[in-house]
């Protein structure tokens, strides 16, 4: 995956292509500052932040000069995040945060952002050998989450069919948080009931979940080697997966099976893939889809990044054409790893949820 020698325009480069990462910054700011082509959402802040993003955002060391505005997302029209510079007709959809830490916080995601995203999650697929073909089950939410939307235009896209179960991450965390662990238990075997159905009567050659329904699927020795049987290839994500449960899943639950795990963020539409060619006892490094989106990995408390193999809080930027959302606190720590050549910020490894953030309590859950 090489970085883009596009010169002309960084923000429209190709899908599937990488453009310089300061150049895409600098366009991005001009499009989203721009009284013309910027966001109502950005241009009411604009006098606010104390100084002018157009002169003075160059690198993407400067991303830290923005204020932290990702709570406004909770109550702003939708409206008002969509840049002048497009119109409704351009957004794919309206899609929300889980809502972890108090409401649901809102983004906008245009159809060249859901190209891009899956551009680089099919090159993902090819760079491990292989096509992104077949019938998908996403043991995953679907809307309002973003996620469920980029699940079913990968199987589309691939020649195939998504199939989902009734998943809705919000309830089982709110039983979670009010110390109902046998129903959030009860709740988690609802959800294994329903993907045995589509496990049993339908051809799945890739499936989408999460780490501890994963572990649930195991556990029965039916649904394992059904499994094992039909499927090629498991994407896990929406919670962490330790070393030692990732190499027990490829060499003795489902061997034979290509095992790719993903992280990210409604607040960043997308994310990022596991690294390829991690041996089996290094931590699960991911790279975000850069340099459209990139992390850091700081102190909590002081701001700066901390030594690489070292913990620290999860920080994520988004730059497109679609939105622009800098310096992101996410509810997450992370060890902090280089990130790939020509790409900004760090990568990120054996990712874990902040014990609270936002005078909030974090629930990972099922999800």
């Amino acid at each position: 995956m090489s970085v883009s020698s596009v010169e002309s325009s960084a923000l429209d480069c190709p899908i599937g292509e990488y453009p310089d990462a300061d150049q895409l910054l600098r366009e991005a700011v001009r499009w989203h500052f721009d009284p013309e082509t910027g966001s109502r959402f950005w241009l009411d802040r604009l006098p606010r932040l104390g100084f002018d993003p157009i002169e003075e955002i160059t690198t993407f060391a400067d991303l830290e000069k923005f204020p932290y505005v990702i709570n406004e997302l909770r109550d702003v029209p939708a409206e008002d995040l969509i840049p002048r510079g497009l119109t409704a007709a351009d957004v794919y959809g309206v899609y929300e945060s889980g809502g972890t830490t108090g409401s649901p916080k809102r983004v906008i995601c245009t159809n060249e952002w859901l190209d891009r995203w899956i551009a680089f999650s099919e090159q993902q697929f090819q760079l491990r050998g292989q096509q992104p073909g077949g019938n998908w089950l996403g043991i995953m939410p679907s809307g309002p989450h973003i996620f469920g939307a980029a699940l079913k235009e990968q199987a589309h896209r691939g020649g195939g069919l998504l199939f989902t179960i009734d998943m809705d991450p919000r309830w089982v965390k709110k039983r979670i948080a009010a110390g109902d662990m046998e129903g959030a238990g009860q709740y988690a075997a609802h959800l294994v009931e329903q993907a045995s159905y589509l496990l049993e009567t339908q051809d799945i050659a890739v499936m989408v979940t999460t780490p501890a329904l994963l572990e649930r699927l195991a556990a029965d020795a039916r649904l394992a080697k059904l499994i094992t049987e039909k499927v090629e290839y498991i994407q896990w994500g929406g919670m962490h997966m330790d070393a030692d449960t990732r190499h027990l899943f490829r060499t003795e639950v489902f061997p034979g099976i290509t095992l790719q795990g993903g992280y990210g963020s409604t607040m960043v539409c997308g994310g990022s893939m596991e690294r390829i060619g991690l041996a089996d006892d290094e931590p699960c490094v991911f790279d975000p889809l850069g340099p459209f989106i990139s992390f850091n990995v700081i102190d909590q408390h002081s701001g700066e990044p901390v030594p690489y193999g070292e913990r620290g809080q999860v920080v994520m930027n988004l730059v497109s054409k679609g939105m622009f959302l800098p310096n992101n606190p996410e509810r997450d720590t992370a060890l902090r790893f280089e990130a790939r050549p020509g790409m900004p910020g760090d990568a990120v490894a054996d990712v874990q949820p902040l014990q609270s953030f936002d005078e909030a309590t974090v629930i990972e859950g099922v999800y």
